[in-house]
Order: C-alpha cells, then sequence, then structure tokens
C-alpha cells in the first residue's frame, strides 16, 4: 500500500509538472483553431506552431512566466518586423479571426497589424477580460464594433485604423474606462458621437478622422480631464464649434474638411495650448476671435477655406503664421495677408 501511495504521489508531481511547465490543452486547441482559420503560405511563420507546448518557440505567441497561460499574440505584418524583410510584407497572413480566440482568458495583447485579414471582429470579444492591447490597424476587416467590445475591461490601447468597419460606434464604448488611445480613422464608421466618449476619464487620444460620422460634436469631449488628440478631419460633421474645445487640455485639434457652421467660439485663455489646430475646408463664419491672442501657444494654425471675415487678431504667436494658414476665407485682412 505505502509503495502504491508513493508511485500514486509521483505521477501526480510529474501532472503537475507539466501542467506548470506546458501550456494547457486548451489554450494550444484554441491556437490551432486560430492558426487554421489563417492562411500565411509565403513564408511559414506558423510552421514553428507544432509540438504540444505552445509557450516553446512558436512564433509571435507569448505566454506569461508564472502561469504558462497564453499572454501575447503578436503576428505583425509591418515590413518592420524582421520575418517580413523578404519582401512579402504585402500579402502577410490572410482569413478571418475565429471566435475561439476569445477561449484565452488570459490573453493581454492581439497585434495583427498590416496583413490581409479580413472577416468581422467576433462578436464575443469582450469576453477577453485581460485584454490591453487589441492592435487590427491595416487589415481589410469588415463589418460593426461588436457592442461587447465594451467589456474588455482592461483595453488601454485600440487601434482599428485604415480597415472597412462600418456601422455606429457602441453606444456602451464609455464602459472602456482604462482606454487611453481610440484609434478608428479611415474605416467607413457612420452615425454620431456617442456623448458616453466622455466617461472614458483615461482617454489621451480620440482619431475618428476619414470616416462617415455626422452630426454635431458632443460638448463634453473639450471637458475631457487628459484628451490631449482629437482628430475628427474628413468627415460630415455639422453644427457649431463646441465653446469647450477652445479652452480645454487638447493641444492637437483636426476637424477638417466637414460641415461645421457658425463662428469660431471667442472663448480662448491661458489655458489654450495648441501645437496643431486646423479648422480649415468648413463652413465657419465671422471673426477670428480676439482672445486667440491670450491663448499660451499656437504651433500650426489652419483656418483656411471657410467664410471668415475682419481683422486677423495680432499676436506675438501669430509672427510665424504664413498666408495659407487664412487663405479662401471671404474677408480675411491683416498681416499676414494684405493690410485692412
Amino acid at each position: 500500500m505505502g509503495s502504491f501511495r508513493w508511485w500514486f504521489t509521483a505521477v501526480l508531481v510529474l501532472a503537475v509538472g507539466v501542467t506548470v511547465n506546458a501550456c494547457p490543452p486548451s489554450d494550444r486547441a484554441a491556437l490551432m483553431a486560430f492558426k487554421a482559420a489563417l492562411h500565411e503560405p509565403y513564408l511559414g511563420i506558423f510552421e514553428s506552431w507544432k509540438g504540444n507546448d505552445c509557450c516553446s518557440k512558436w512564433y509571435g505567441v507569448t505566454c506569461d512566466p508564472t502561469t504558462k497561460r497564453v499572454a501575447d499574440i503578436a503576428l505583425r505584418g509591418e515590413s518592420e518586423d524582421p520575418i517580413f524583410s523578404e519582401g512579402e510584407a504585402d500579402r502577410g497572413i490572410s482569413g478571418t479571426i475565429p471566435s475561439c480566440i476569445t477561449t484565452l482568458p488570459f490573453l493581454r495583447h492581439l497585434d495583427l497589424v498590416g496583413n490581409q485579414i479580413s472577416g468581422e471582429i467576433p462578436s464575443d470579444i469582450g469576453k477577453l477580460s485581460l485584454l490591453t492591447v487589441l492592435n487590427l490597424a491595416d487589415n481589410k476587416i469588415t463589418g460593426r464594433i461588436p457592442r461587447s467590445i465594451a467589456n474588455l475591461s482592461s483595453l488601454m490601447h485600440l487601434d482599428l485604423r485604415n480597415n472597412l468597419i462600418s456601422g455606429t460606434i457602441p453606444i456602451n464604448i464609455g464602459k472602456l474606462r482604462m482606454l487611453s488611445r481610440a484609434l478608428l480613422s479611415n474605416n467607413q464608421i457612420s452615425g454620431q458621437i456617442p456623448n458616453t466618449i466622455s466617461y472614458i476619464y483615461r482617454l489621451s487620444d480620440l482619431d475618428l478622422s476619414l470616416n462617415r460620422i455626422s452630426g454635431p460634436i458632443p460638448e463634453a469631449l473639450g471637458k475631457m480631464k487628459v484628451l490631449a488628440t482629437l482628430n475628427l478631419d474628413g468627415n460630415m460633421i455639422s453644427g457649431k464649434l463646441p465653446t469647450s474645445l477652445m479652452n480645454s487640455g487638447i493641444s492637437i485639434l483636426n476637424l477638417s474638411k466637414n460641415g461645421i457652421e457658425g463662428s469660431i467660439p471667442n472663448a480662448f485663455g491661458p489655458r489654450s495650448y495648441f501645437m496643431v489646430m486646423d479648422l480649415s475646408y468648413n463652413n465657419l463664419k465671422g471673426p477670428i476671435p480676439e482672445s486667440i491672442a491670450s491663448a499660451s501657444y499656437v504651433g500650426h494654425l489652419d483656418l483656411s477655406h471657410n467664410h471668415l471675415c475682419g481683422a486677423i487678431p495680432a499676436g506675438s504667436w501669430f509672427d510665424h503664421l504664413e498666408a495659407s494658414s487664412f487663405t479662401y476665407n471671404d474677408c480675411l485682412c491683416g498681416k499676414p495677408l494684405r493690410a485692412c
């Protein structure tokens, strides 16, 4: 009996050791199903995905050193990845992202940027509660942003740029309280900017440019504490400029190529610090407000292609601006344009 207990204990210890030192079968099965949905016939990057231990030398897969659970999947098709230096970066990985990816409960990073991946984002992507980075930029992804994305409570970096994503921004996106960067430019996203985005109090970079977004800019965006970059250019945004944007913490503001109307709010002050302020190609009328001279700094300013009129305010930081910043308006005058 004693020898049996010793044998049983030894087998149990050995089994535990195998579990700790290799990825569990469930993680391996999820990765194999993920591989089966994708295609990469040129470089053979999936040829390393063999054997029982997906934590050992599987290209693009990283496991947590303690738990041995799959934590990162990084299969970047960008030329900066050395494996794509053979000139095959324009081909990359094709196929679709299968829903089995959501059965990797300890996944923290999913980075598939710069490939040829198509299809939709899995509808149950929100199951990945530990995911901090979701980078699917520069692919051919279609469909809508799934509502379940708001359940990614740990997400800090969301990059869906340069795809074919359509539909509206989920109204519940404000639940992503840890998100600091939301990069959704150059898609086919429509509808209005939900006011709930302002609930993401850590958000510092919001890029919705080159989409089909309409309606007004929420006033609440200018009241966000850490928002520093706001790119909304190349949409169909209408309504007036929110007063809050002129005296906020935003330092890069690009609202060009929209249908924004009304006047530029006379609300600049010492808190106004703009490295870039581009309001060109809109329907703005009236004068350039005098208070703009009280801004702490204005670097690049573009007010061209509007219907502005009146004297350009004098200000020390106006000295470096060229005429192109003010051209194609109705009747602006003063330096650097013609005298009034």
